[in-house]
C-alpha cells in the first residue's frame, strides 16, 4: 500500500475494507478471519464444555509425569508462571482450583439476540434485565427477562449509520448510556423516559473511540482514543477536563480500579499503562511483544488480565513482578471481563471461543465454542449471566451454572 493511501486510523483498526473479512467489521482488530462453518484445527485440545476432564465435579486437571498440569491426553500445560527472574514454569493448580463458593461449573446458552449486524459491544443492566448490543450505527436494547423475546424493545441510532459502535457503558443507576465508536463524537443517552433520547454529545479531536470506562461515582467518563490519548470527560458539564498522553498508537482498552483511584489502559503500541487519577499522571508501563486488544482489572484488587493480539492472556500482579501466561486461545483475544467476585474472568477471541479462567493462575473453568469470532463480552453484576457479541451478527446470553 503506498504511503499516501494509508487510512487515517492505525492498523488493525483502520476503516479500510479488506477482502475476506466477513466476521469482523472493517478495521476491527484481527484482520481477515474465518466466519464460522469450517471446523478449524486446534493447536491445543479443547477442554470439554464445563472445563473439567471427565464429568466429575471439580475434578483436577490431570498432571503429567513431573507433576505439572496437562490437558487430557497428556498434552502440555497451558498455564505458565513467569518468575521475576524470567523463568517460565508450568503451573501446578491447587486442589481447589475449580471448586468452592463463587466458582462456576459451566455456562449454558439460554438466548440468542439477532442484532442483524456484527456486535462489537455489549453491556448488561444492573439489576439484570436489559442487554445493550452495539453494531453498525445503532444500539439495540433487549429485555432478557422475557426469554421468548426475539425482538429488541428499542433502538438507539448513534454515530453515523455506517460507523461501528465500539463501546457501550451504563452509568451505575442504569438511566444513562454512553456510546463510543468509529466517530469523533461520544453520545450520551437518557434511558429514564418512556423512550431513550440523546441528551448530549462529547466532541473528540480523535477520529474514533475504541473503549470507554465510567468512574465509580458516575462523574467522569474515560475514552480510549485512536490517537493514543485517554480523554477524561466531566459528564455533568459535558466538558473535556484532561487528557492522559503516553500511548504512541491507538489506545484500545481500559479498566478502572474498584476504588476509582487508578486507571489501566492497553494500546496498539504493545504497552499497558496505569494512571493515578488523583494526581493525573502515569504510574507504570508494562511492555509486551504484541499489541494489546483487551484488559480487565480484578475487582478484588492485585491482578490485571490482558488479552493480546498474539493469542496469549497474561495476568499481571499490580505491584509485584511475577505474572501468569495463559495459552488456550488460538488467535487474537478480542475482549476480557472479570466477574464481580474477582475469582474468575472470561476472555473471547477471533478463534470463536469464550474461555472462563480462575484468577490469577488461569485454570480453565469452562469453554464455549461459538459460530464466529467473539468480539465483545460482559458479565452481569450478580455473576449469573454472560453476554457475548459475535461476528455472526448476534449476541448470545449464557446462564452461569454453579
Amino acid at each position: 500500500m503506498p504511503p499516501t493511501a494509508r487510512p487515517p486510523l492505525p492498523y488493525p483498526y483502520s476503516p479500510a475494507v479488506r477482502a475476506g473479512d466477513p466476521g469482523l467489521p472493517p478495521g476491527f482488530p484481527g484482520g481477515p478471519l474465518h466466519n464460522g462453518g469450517a471446523n478449524i484445527g486446534y493447536a491445543r485440545p479443547m477442554v470439554n464444555f464445563d472445563g473439567h476432564p471427565g464429568s466429575g465435579r471439580g475434578s483436577q486437571l490431570p498432571t503429567n509425569g513431573n507433576g505439572h498440569p496437562s490437558l487430557p491426553g497428556g498434552k502440555p500445560a497451558y498455564s505458565f508462571h513467569l518468575t521475576a527472574e524470567g523463568k517460565m514454569l508450568p503451573v501446578p493448580f491447587p486442589h481447589d482450583a475449580l471448586v468452592g463458593p463463587g466458582i462456576p461449573r459451566h455456562a449454558r446458552q439460554i438466548n440468542t439476540l439477532s442484532h442483524g449486524e456484527v456486535v462489537c459491544a455489549v453491556t448488561i443492566s444492573n439489576p439484570t434485565k436489559y442487554v445493550y448490543t452495539g453494531g453498525k450505527g445503532c444500539v439495540k436494547v433487549w429485555d432478557i427477562s422475557q426469554p421468548a423475546a426475539k425482538t429488541p424493545v428499542s433502538q438507539l441510532d448513534c454515530l453515523q449509520k455506517d460507523n461501528y459502535i465500539r463501546s457501550v457503558k451504563l452509568l451505575p443507576d442504569g438511566r444513562t448510556l454512553i456510546v463510543g465508536g468509529e466517530a469523533s463524537t461520544i453520545s450520551i443517552w437518557d434511558l429514564g423516559g418512556p423512550t431513550p433520547r440523546i441528551k448530549g454529545e462529547l466532541p473528540s479531536s480523535a477520529p474514533a473511540c475504541y473503549a470507554l470506562a465510567i468512574s465509580p461515582d458516575s462523574k467522569v467518563c474515560f475514552s480510549c482514543c485512536s490517537d493514543g490519548n485517554i480523554a477524561v470527560w466531566d459528564l455533568h458539564n459535558q466538558t473535556l477536563v484532561r487528557q492522559f498522553q503516553g500511548h504512541t498508537d491507538g489506545a484500545s482498552c481500559i479498566d478502572i480500579s474498584a476504588d476509582g483511584s487508578k486507571l489501566w489502559t492497553g494500546g496498539l503500541d504493545n504497552t499497558v499503562r496505569s494512571w493515578d487519577l488523583r494526581e493525573g499522571r502515569q504510574l507504570q508501563q508494562h511492555d509486551f511483544s504484541s499489541q494489546i486488544f483487551s484488559l480487565g482489572y480484578c475487582p478484588s484488587g492485585d491482578w490485571l488480565a490482558v488479552g493480546m493480539e498474539n493469542s496469549n492472556v497474561e495476568v499481571l500482579h499490580s505491584t509485584k513482578p511475577d505474572k501468569y501466561q495463559l495459552h488456550l486461545h488460538d488467535s487474537c483475544v478480542l475482549s476480557l471481563k472479570f466477574a464481580a467476585c474477582g475469582k474468575w474472568f472470561v476472555s473471547t477471541g477471533k478463534d470463536n471461543l469464550l474461555n472462563a479462567w480462575r484468577t490469577p493462575y488461569g485454570a480453565s473453568i469452562f469453554q464455549s465454542k461459538e459460530s464466529s469470532s467473539v468480539l465483545s463480552c460482559d458479565i452481569s453484576a450478580d455473576d449469573k449471566y454472560i453476554v457475548t457479541g459475535s461476528g455472526d451478527k448476534k449476541a448470545t446470553v449464557y446462564e452461569v451454572i454453579y
